[in-house]
């Protein structure tokens, strides 16, 4: 006896009917309209104008303020250390005021301080500037996560693939404005490039404007301000993490200075590292990202990133004896293989920042996990100085063997956290 399909005419047509969409949205390349786009636009523009005026901020204190190479740094190091700060109790009252008013008021602050920097005439001047945009900037982030992980649903690895993607490509673009700025090297420059920063912020702010707001969700243990401080897991995670983001300074830091200072390879090279590295964290980050659920897979992920790390430094540390084409050749492998790295490393932070943090705290474990990423990048160019600048090939293996370490680390302190929460397979 045969049974009878109960699909009707119209279902047959639904399964049949061609894709409609817009080929970037098939393709990955943009997302489909709604929350999820608007917060990577915002991103986009937001990252668009830091990323060109942290690269100019130091000669714009030089040049329009005046201040000596000393004070320049004493300050953008202050704004930094204050920024590190911010990102917990921000984060905190994100958590509990609810993150997207307050992601707002971070923008329009930070807005109003590069403005504020167009005034500047003394070091006091520059460093409460450009501290106060670092406090926001940093309060920004902690806010921000919580819409990642509410807005991303089901998808938040491949969502924050999307965005690290998107960041990256803004950099690149902040990056040659920046450049063109550089080379025009006057006042006016310098000037219209920290207004259009401070426009980015106005900008991004007006796309978070339409996103629908988030109510707080419900402390099941209590509103504690401290409860990420106190997580032991979750803080060695941030520890092993922050030590696997310096391979994002190998890169764009050590490899310029290797390039010109140990090897015979064309100073150009340097740029068409940087070049390999952004366009494959671009194109292949989504799809590296597929896959990487759950609280273990993640920690192998992380694993394989720090192998990743040590081979890709030992090949670029071979370029230093070889003739000038042989040199780039070698190093564009070594490059290719850190850049997979990084692609899994990525992938993997991203999965165990969200997984790892309560939901109804993701903004407090985002401001902790900001200020990780805040002292790797801190401490980056003065290890990455002494080791594989100062050291040589050695000192290369050395840092690979350090990432190397925090990787194999990474699936026991899973393992760990796993034990008061729940993480999936």
């Amino acid at each position: 006896m045969s049974r009878t399909s109960t699909l009707s005419p119209d279902d047959c047509q639904e399964d049949t009917a061609p894709d409609q969409r817009p080929w970037l949205v098939r393709r990955g390349l943009l997302l489909e309209s709604g929350p999820q786009r608007r917060l990577a636009l915002g991103g986009f523009i937001n990252q668009l104008g830091t990323a060109a005026f942290l690269a100019t901020a130091p000669l714009y204190a030089l040049r329009v303020i005046g201040l000596p190479i000393e004070q320049v740094g004493l300050g953008l190091g202050v704004a930094g250390v204050v920024g590190l700060l911010a990102g917990p109790p921000v984060g905190h009252l994100a958590d509990r005021r609810g993150p997207h008013g307050v992601f707002l008021v971070t923008l329009l602050i930070q807005a109003v301080a590069m403005v504020s920097l167009l005034f500047a005439h003394s070091f006091v001047a520059f460093m409460a500037a450009v501290a106060v945009t670092d406090l926001a900037g940093a309060s920004g982030g902690a806010a921000r996560g919580p819409m990642i992980r509410r807005f991303g649903g089901d998808e938040v690895p491949r969502f924050r693939s999307y965005l690290r993607s998107a960041a990256f490509l803004a950099s690149t673009f902040g990056a040659l404005a920046a450049g063109v700025v550089i080379q025009l090297d006057s006042g006016s420059a310098y000037r219209a490039l920290v207004l259009a920063n401070a426009l980015t912020f106005v900008g991004c702010a007006a796309v978070m404007l339409r996103l629908p707001g988030l109510e707080p969700l419900p402390a099941s243990t209590g509103s504690d301000r401290w409860l990420a401080l106190r997580d032991k897991p979750y803080l060695a995670f941030v520890v092993l993490d922050g030590i696997l983001w310096i391979q994002g300074e190998v890169v764009t830091y050590a490899l310029p200075l290797w390039v010109v200072l140990h090897t015979h390879a064309p100073r150009w090279f340097a740029g068409i590292a940087i070049a390999v590295n952004t366009v494959m964290v671009v194109v292949l980050q989504i799809r590296t990202s597929r896959g990487i659920k759950g609280g273990q897979v993640a920690g192998r992920a992380t694993r394989r990133a720090g192998l990743a790390f040590l081979v890709g430094m030992a090949v670029i540390a071979m370029a230093s004896d070889l003739p000038g084409w042989a040199a780039a050749a070698i190093m564009t492998a070594g490059v290719a293989v850190h850049t997979v790295g990084s692609l899994w490393h990525a992938a993997g932070s991203m999965e165990l920042r969200f997984r790892l943090a309560p939901a109804h705290a993701q903004g407090q474990y985002s401001g902790v996990f900001g200020i990780g990423m805040g002292l790797c990048y801190t401490v980056a160019p003065g290890l990455l100085g002494l080791l594989c600048l100062s050291w040589g090939v050695p000192g290369w293996l050395v840092m690979g063997g350090v990432f190397v370490a925090a990787g194999l680390a990474m699936p026991f302190v899973v393992r760990w956290a796993g034990q008061s929460r729940e993480l999936g397979v």
